[in-house]
């Protein structure tokens, strides 16, 4: 038990004690006019109250990653919870807080285009590529999940509710809305409700886990798993599935610790805020909240199996992590509380798809600087939805595999955005470039290894990610050193 209020107290102190560190290196400046005041327009710079823009934030950025991901990642040992906090507090939030800051601070433009200004043309098409890519494929998986989950219903069988069909076409019609029309006449009015709903259906199972878990892993064992030889053994080798935890842990639980993802949503946010000091509690906000709702679900993976690994292991081969949160949610709130919070699981990744091909339309408006028209925007969204219905007949393994590698590299590339942003200041960049040294280490040491990419053996990732990570760092330095020398100049 007290795992849990270790967990979550080191996240509100990383809120409260190194979230203003980090806004003193942004330049935040409650005088100015935010993008959402000079562009004030109807349809996306629409203004917000800063609770609700904290509600839809966190809705757009939670979905079922902080749910399957933490699930899937609890396999790994109580290492997934010392990275999901660690991970959140000095990577996530600070590239989500950072994706806000740059965004609003360039009148809510998409990344891809404030990539441009600080570096150049080629970085700013690479980034593109990724994020429209990664946005794409979200929307695709956040079609396939909640469909596979709702129609997997044991109350639906035997009706035309039972199966994917149905649901996907329920689903991509309210994506249809969602993308086409203004954020206030369906988002802003639905993800306030959304987002108590996700705060009370992991509040719930949290309260389930304290008072009823008997397999809840007590300090001791936890400690115990960072003993020399026990880390050795199983932070530098493969797990008992064979899989290594480097870089593999950091790949399976990205929402809950860091995600690419968040900040090709930042801009949506960005163009409704009314004052630049809501930036901090409503991205470095939410993804602290993210990274609570992750620990809850790391912690139930991990002690809703009498038989430990084993017992998730074998569930998950059977169903997915969508089957471990049927089996969590009914062992601990009933036959009928298991319902409510599969129906709640489903519906949290549609609130993240929505704003998936949402973002994606704002970020080839941006690109191509098309006019907001009702006729422009029908013709974006109709062929990026009639492809993603195609998209959904493909294996989800492989979709998962490519939206996992994309999640992350992109994750990276802001951080790398937010260090130009930070040494062009003339700030602590550290706060960032750290971060993106770690992230690149763990993309390449991946892309190294994995079945999508150069498919090398395992014994490569390990050194490969090292010898990246200190060629970066010195690089840091030396490009560091130079700033210093010139400024004293």
């Amino acid at each position: 038990m007290i795992i849990f209020f270790i967990c979550i107290t080191l996240l509100i102190l990383g809120y409260k004690f190194y979230s203003p560190f980090v806004e003193k290196q942004a330049g935040i400046d409650h005088s100015i006019k935010t993008p959402q005041v000079r562009f004030d327009e109807g349809v996306d710079y629409v203004a917000i109250h800063p609770v609700k823009a904290f509600l839809i934030q966190f809705l757009n950025i939670a979905g079922v990653g902080p749910i399957f991901g933490p699930i899937l990642g609890a396999i790994y040992g109580p290492v997934a919870l010392v990275w999901i906090v660690l991970g959140n507090i000095l990577g996530g939030a600070v590239h989500d807080y950072f994706s806000g800051v740059m965004s609003i601070k360039e009148d809510g433009k998409s990344l891809p285009e404030i990539a441009g200004k600080h570096f150049n043309i080629v970085y700013k098409g690479i980034m593109l590529v990724f994020t429209a890519m990664l946005l794409f494929f979200v929307g695709v998986v956040f079609i396939m999940s909640p469909a596979g989950l709702l129609g997997s219903l044991s109350y639906f069988e035997g009706t035309f509710l039972e199966g994917n069909t149905f649901w996907v076409f329920i689903i991509l019609g309210y994506y249809f809305l969602a993308t086409l029309l203004p954020i206030d006449k369906i988002i802003t009015r639905l993800y306030p409700l959304f987002g108590l709903l996700m705060i009370v259906m992991t509040s719930s199972i949290a309260i389930a886990l304290l008072l009823n878990a008997p397999h809840l892993p007590v300090l001791g064992d936890f400690l115990s798993y960072f003993d020399h030889d026990h880390f050795n053994k199983d932070f530098l080798e493969p797990n008992p599935d064979g899989a290594p935890v480097w870089p593999l842990l950091f790949i399976t639980i990205t929402c809950g610790a860091i995600s690419g993802f968040h900040s090709t949503q930042a801009p949506i946010m960005a163009r409704c805020l009314t004052n630049e000091k809501y930036v901090r509690p409503v991205y470095y906000g939410a993804m602290i909240s993210e990274g609570i709702v992750g620990c809850v679900w790391a912690l139930a993976g991990i002690a809703a199996f009498p038989e430990g690994y084993v017992g998730l292991k074998a569930m998950l081969a059977e169903g997915g992590p969508g089957l471990v949160v049927n089996h969590i949610a009914t062992s601990y709130l009933g036959v009928l509380g298991g319902i409510m919070a599969v129906i709640a699981v489903a519906i949290f990744p549609i609130t993240s798809g929505d704003t998936a091909f949402r973002s994606l339309r704002l970020t080839i408006v941006d690109a191509f600087n098309i006019s907001q028209s009702m006729r422009n925007r029908l013709l974006l969204a109709v062929p990026i939805l009639v492809i993603a219905y195609f998209m959904t007949k493909i294996d989800f393994s492989l979709i998962w595999r490519y939206f996992a590698f994309s999640n992350m590299l992109l994750s990276t590339s802001v951080l790398w955005l937010a260090t130009k942003f930070l040494f062009d200041r003339g700030t602590f960049h550290w706060i960032v470039s750290i971060p993106a040294v770690i992230g690149t280490s763990v993309t390449i040491s991946y892309i190294m290894t994995a079945g999508i990419g150069f498919n090398l053996s395992e014994a490569y990732s390990k050194p490969i990610g090292i010898a990246s990570a200190i060629v970066l760092f010195i690089i840091l330095i030396i490009v560091n050193a130079k700033k210093q020398k010139t400024v004293s100049v």
